[in-house]
């Protein structure tokens, strides 16, 4: 039984507590719920209607197709979460998800009654059903449901007809709001007003809600950067609640750290967020090292914030070695770029003092065994992280073509396959040295010393 499993498993990762409701029946649950609930949330939810173009774009017809069908099955079917909020700011969501009264079951009962196929069946324990209608759209609904046992990763689930108590569960007040397909807009936790003031604060006590699923606390940061209009204006109850369970975040995957992190860092304010989350004692348990370079963010931020700088560049500023490098990747698992140009910037931010200021990084992207426009994209990094002022000058720099081919090394006796290869990458060296003025004929009078030189080469290696 699932609730066994993650009660022991609380138990084993000694998880400061966890929210566990489990020992009354279905019935109390929701007593205990609402009695909790109801001195947080708005007497009447219904706060207005909404009418905007946004929210009429949404209305296709495979969406009035469902809502019909929801409506002949005396279903009620709302929009939920984010792309509430995101109507209410003004803007179209780019996904909408639906909440419904109706069971799993009752809802796979309708959708195969009236022969309409469903998909992605993974979604059904965690109470989704995704019907696509005419074959055409996919539409996410879930049943509103109570958390009964959480263990800070996972929840078992009790399902409820209750639209206060599952907005209970949310995490923030701003993404805990419903949407009629009527435009009736539902907000339970004064949600709206926080959008309206631009704040960002938990959705009933921040400790309960945060001990429910410990990814929360870096979903605070994201939407800070998403919705307030200052920089560091936290509240301290908020951050306190983050500070006493920041260690909760070590039992986190690093794919969905990553998936957060990497929005916060891509975001408003994201060298500032970067700091409170330090100072809120986060950074050992995602990847980072316990005493991160701090100061070098914020000068790097304060130097090079308006760049709109790639997440790992901004990232990279909080590590010192390319041990940390090595330890944030296994953390985090990064995509191959994302680890190699973070090894590159460890590599290359130092100042390369040159009296051609570019000829150091257009040497760097010539003599590179890696692909590249993989290699160009990291030294435009390099160039952001230090305000570069020839940065535009490099971007819009074309790459002058290596004038031996091939075929004039075959004139010259050198066979093809990877020892040609070799040849024209020492060649391509000495061109490239020489700030790549040189004739194709003093370069085709180089090969009987490069000859020379691989060759010693292999018989010191074979002496060795």
């Amino acid at each position: 039984m699932l609730f066994i499993r993650l009660v022991t498993q609380f138990h084993k990762l000694g998880i400061k507590s966890a929210s566990n409701i489990a020992h009354l029946n279905k019935t109390e649950r929701l007593s205990h719920l609402r009695r909790m609930a109801l001195p947080k949330s708005r007497e009447n939810p219904v706060i207005m209607k909404l009418d905007t173009p946004e929210f009429k774009s949404l209305f296709t017809e495979e969406l009035k197709s469902l809502i019909s069908l929801f409506k002949e099955y005396g279903y009620e079917l709302r929009m939920a979460g984010g792309a509430v909020r995101d109507l209410l700011m003004g803007m179209k969501p780019k996904d909408v998800d639906f909440a419904t009264v109706a069971t799993p079951d009752q809802m796979k009962e309708m959708f195969t009654t009236e022969s309409i196929r469903m998909i992605n069946m993974k979604g059904e324990k965690h109470g989704t059903i995704t019907p696509r209608i005419n074959d055409k759209e996919n539409f996410e609904i879930t049943t509103l449901r109570i958390d009964v046992v959480t263990d800070g990763r996972h929840a078992e689930v009790q399902y409820t007809t209750d639209w206060l108590l599952d907005a209970f569960r949310r995490d923030l007040t701003i993404n805990s709001m419903f949407l009629g397909v009527d435009g009736t807009v539902y907000d339970y936790f004064f949600g709206y007003e926080d959008l309206q003031n631009h704040r960002i604060t938990f959705v009933g006590d921040a400790t309960t809600r945060i001990r429910e699923d410990y990814l929360r606390i870096l979903r605070y940061f994201r939407f800070y950067g998403r919705i307030a209009k200052e920089s560091n204006k936290h509240e301290e109850l908020t951050l306190k609640s983050i500070r006493d369970n920041a260690d909760g975040l070590g039992n986190i995957s690093g794919e969905r750290i990553w998936t957060e992190l990497k929005k916060i860092l891509e975001g408003n304010y994201a060298g500032d967020l970067m700091v409170t989350i330090i100072e809120c004692g986060i950074a050992q348990y995602i990847g980072l090292p316990v005493n991160p370079s701090v100061e070098e963010l914020k000068t790097v931020w304060t130097r090079s914030g308006h760049l709109e700088l790639n997440a790992i560049t901004l990232l990279s500023t909080l590590l010192s070695t390319v041990d940390d490098v090595a330890k944030l990747h296994t953390r985090l698992k990064l995509s191959a770029f994302e680890r190699d140009l973070a090894f590159f910037i460890i590599d290359n931010r130092s100042p390369k003092p040159h009296a051609d200021p570019l000829m150091p990084y257009k040497q760097l992207l010539l003599k590179s065994k890696t692909k590249h426009s993989d290699t160009r994209d990291w030294i435009v990094e390099v160039l952001k992280y230090n305000n570069f002022p020839h940065l535009q000058e490099f971007q819009q720099w074309e790459v002058p073509r290596f004038p031996v081919t091939g075929t004039l090394l075959k004139q010259k006796g050198i066979q093809s396959g990877k020892f040609m290869g070799i040849v024209i990458n020492e060649l391509k060296n000495y061109w490239v040295d020489r700030n790549f003025d040189v004739a194709v004929d003093e370069l085709l009078d180089q090969i009987p010393k490069i000859l020379e030189y691989l060759d010693e080469k292999k018989r010191n290696k074979t002496k060795s």
